[in-house]
C-alpha cells in the first residue's frame, strides 16, 4: 500500500529534493534510456484515458500521450511500463521519482503548477467538471441539486468545485467521499448517492460502466475549468521540453494534415513546416537531445492528436465525446500548438 502524504508535506518533499540539486533531476532522459522504457503514472482504469484490457494491454488518450513520448526517445511507442495510481497517490508518485511523467486526466491549477515542484507540459483535453445523475430522479438542472448527496473521488479538484458551486447558489449538499473513480460509479448505481460529479469526460467514462448507461444523464451544467496534461517534476527543463513538444508534434500534425496512414508520403513534401517536423530538414531534433525523426516516429507509431481522440474518446467510441474545445484553432476549438521552427 503506497503512502499518502497531505499536499503540504508533497510541497515540503518536493522543495527538499529541489533544495537538494538538480544534478540527479537533470539526468531523467538518461535515466530512461539506460533503463529502456519510460515509467507512466496513469489511472488505475479510466474508459478512453487510461485502462487495461483483460490482457493488460492500456489504452487510452493518456496512455496514448505517453506512448508519443515513448516513440520520440526509442523510436517505439511501446517502451512504457504504466503505473496504476489513484488520485491522491498520483503527484507524490511523480514527486518522488516513481515515475517519469504523470499522464492521468490531471487537471492544470495555479497551486499544482507552482507549490509542489511540478510542471505541467500542456493540455491533451479540455474539460470541465460536470453532474451525472439518474433519468427517474426528474433533474433536469444541477441548481435543483439542494440537499443532494453527491459521490466524489478524494484528492481531486472536483471535490473544492463541488463546494464552491453549492455555496455560491446558496445550497447544501452531503458528499460521499471514495478513493477511486470506480468505487465513486458503484457508489451512484447502488443508490449511496444522488448524484456523481467530476469532469465531464470522466462522467461519459463512468457512465459507460453502469448496467444500464441509459437510466443516467449528465446534465448541461458545467461547472469548472478543467484543462488536463501531463505533469513532470520541476528542474529538468530538456526533459520538460521533450514531454511538452512530443504533444505539441501530435496537434501540428493534425493542423498540418500528416497522419498514420500517409506519413511516409509527406516525408517526400516540400512543404518547410512538415519537413522540420517529420525530420527530413532542420535540426528540431538535435535541439530537444532526440534523434531527427522523432516527430515522424510519433506521427508513424502514435498518430497526429486527431487520431488519438477519435480512437479513444471519439463519436465512434462508447463514450461518444465530440471535438468541442478539443477540435483544432483552425476548426473552432481551442486545440493550439506552438510553431516547429
Amino acid at each position: 500500500m503506497k503512502k499518502i502524504i497531505s499536499f503540504a508535506a508533497a510541497a515540503t518533499l518536493a522543495g527538499g529534493m529541489l533544495a537538494a540539486g538538480s544534478a540527479s533531476a537533470a539526468t531523467t532522459l538518461e535515466s530512461v534510456k539506460e533503463r529502456g522504457n519510460l515509467k507512466c503514472g496513469v489511472t488505475s482504469g479510466l474508459p478512453g484515458f487510461s485502462q487495461p484490457d483483460d490482457k493488460g494491454n492500456w489504452t487510452g488518450i493518456d496512455v496514448d500521450t505517453c506512448r508519443a513520448i515513448a516513440a520520440a526517445i526509442f523510436g517505439d511507442g511501446s517502451k512504457v511500463e504504466f503505473t496504476p495510481l489513484t488520485a491522491k497517490e498520483r503527484l507524490t508518485a511523480l514527486q518522488s521519482g516513481e515515475i517519469d511523467v504523470l499522464s492521468r486526466n490531471t487537471t492544470w491549477t495555479l497551486t499544482r503548477d507552482v507549490s509542489l515542484g511540478l510542471n505541467f507540459t500542456g493540455t491533451n483535453y479540455y474539460d470541465g467538471q460536470g453532474f451525472l445523475v439518474r433519468k427517474d430522479i426528474g433533474v433536469d438542472d444541477a441548481k435543483q441539486l439542494d440537499g443532494a448527496t453527491v459521490c466524489i473521488q478524494a484528492g481531486t479538484t472536483t471535490e473544492l468545485n463541488l463546494a464552491d458551486y453549492f455555496r455560491s447558489n446558496d445550497m447544501s449538499f452531503k458528499p460521499i467521499v471514495f478513493d477511486t473513480s470506480e468505487q465513486t460509479v458503484q457508489g451512484f448505481s447502488s443508490d449511496r448517492c444522488d448524484v456523481l460529479t467530476s469532469d465531464r469526460s470522466q462522467l461519459a467514462a463512468l457512465r459507460s460502466k453502469l448496467d444500464d448507461p441509459d437510466s443516467a444523464v449528465i446534465l448541461p451544467n458545467i461547472i469548472s475549468k478543467e484543462p488536463l496534461g501531463p505533469v513532470v517534476r520541476q528542474g529538468d527543463d530538456q526533459w520538460f521540453n521533450i514531454v511538452k513538444w512530443s504533444l505539441f508534434t501530435q496537434i501540428n500534425a493534425e493542423e498540418l494534415g500528416i497522419t498514420q496512414d500517409n506519413v511516409d508520403e509527406m516525408k517526400k513534401s516540400e512543404n518547410p513546416e512538415i519537413q522540420r517536423l517529420l525530420g527530413t530538414s532542420g535540426d528540431m531534433g538535435e535541439k530537444l537531445g532526440l534523434s531527427a525523426d522523432y516527430g515522424y516516429r510519433i506521427v508513424e507509431q502514435v498518430g497526429n492528436y486527431g487520431e488519438m481522440y477519435d480512437r479513444n474518446v471519439g463519436p465512434d467510441t462508447p463514450l461518444g465525446l465530440e471535438r468541442g474545445l478539443n477540435a483544432l484553432w483552425t476548426d473552432g476549438g481551442i486545440m493550439y500548438a506552438p510553431p516547429v521552427r
